[in-house]
């Protein structure tokens, strides 16, 4: 414990370093290799083997379509948790070919279509949950995010106000209206972002990423905070990618596309597939690129 706690203060050290200097030079400068590099996250044990077992049911087993749809869908699941997207997709529409009424598989291939920027097939995805499951958790926050990245704002705020209105005291519900309604009006976005940290809690780590947009906070300080009830290297990991990809957006907002470009491929590095920010940060790099 004492040699991670250790490495994470030494670590933090150095990426704030980095990111200090970075308000000292042009966006071709060469600040971005004193950041600290994560450890990318190794592929858990737990789901090759899981992956290898549930590939033996579904083509030895005598099942019924229904349950054989299940183990599909828990296969395309692991599949998505490595980083195998191709099988994960495959894995999702043969779940839906056999139970069309499966409002998480629905989900998760919408997920996918917004991350290869296919997204009236994204829109008709999260519709389906909504039809299937009007109650389902995340169907508002990830059409909102397709409806963001397919260039619609304002259908985007709609979904964003809704999901944060279930849960004001999450931070990330407030981040992406934000990111919508800067598309449309960034002191309006400035203001709800400023309203909505009123209600988040000083002990919730993603709140620094709110007073980082806010300018309450220096880079530096910010990074500071990055070790703050870390304990192991696996939720240093996971944090520093959150931290890389926001950081890579607010970089967008100024405008500073090559550092932006370098944040998102530091959160790409980290290897958390799960993460909303791993997901959307080939995304971000995929959008630059086009603009050049």
């Amino acid at each position: 414990m004492k040699k991670i706690i250790k490495f994470i203060s030494f670590s933090c050290v150095l990426l704030a370093q980095g990111c200090a200097s970075l308000s000292a030079v042009d966006s071709n400068s060469t600040a971005m290799d004193k950041l600290i590099i994560a450890e990318p996250l190794a592929i858990n044990y737990k789901d090759e083997i899981a992956i290898a077992r549930l590939t033996e049911v579904i083509q030895r087993a005598k099942i019924t379509d229904a349950q054989r749809a299940e183990l599909l869908f828990d296969r395309g699941v692991r599949y998505d948790n490595v980083g195998l997207t191709s099988l994960a997709r495959l894995d999702f529409n043969r779940t839906l070919h056999l139970k069309p009424d499966m409002a998480d598989a629905y989900n998760l291939l919408g997920i996918h279509f917004t991350q290869a920027q296919e997204f009236m097939q994204a829109y008709d995805a999260f519709d389906s949950v909504l039809e299937i499951k009007p109650e389902h958790k995340y169907a508002h926050f990830n059409r909102g995010i397709a409806l963001y990245y397919g260039g619609r704002p304002k259908l985007a705020i709609d979904d964003f106000n809704f999901y944060k209105q279930q849960k004001r005291t999450d931070p990330y519900r407030l981040i992406w209206l934000y990111f919508a309604q800067s598309d449309i009006d960034q002191a309006k976005a400035r203001a709800l972002l400023k309203e909505g940290e009123s209600y988040i809690s000083d002990d919730v780590w993603a709140k620094q990423v709110i007073k980082l947009y806010l300018g309450e906070i220096s880079l530096a300080q910010f990074t500071q905070k990055l070790p703050y009830g870390i304990r192991t290297q696996r939720a240093l990991t996971e944090r520093l990618c959150e931290a890389y990809f926001y950081l890579g957006k607010l970089s967008v907002l100024k405008g500073q596309d090559a550092v932006a470009a370098n944040y998102f491929k530091l959160a790409l590095g980290t290897n958390v597939y799960e993460f909303v920010e791993h997901r959307y940060a080939r995304l971000e790099l995929d959008l630059l690129k086009e603009k050049y």
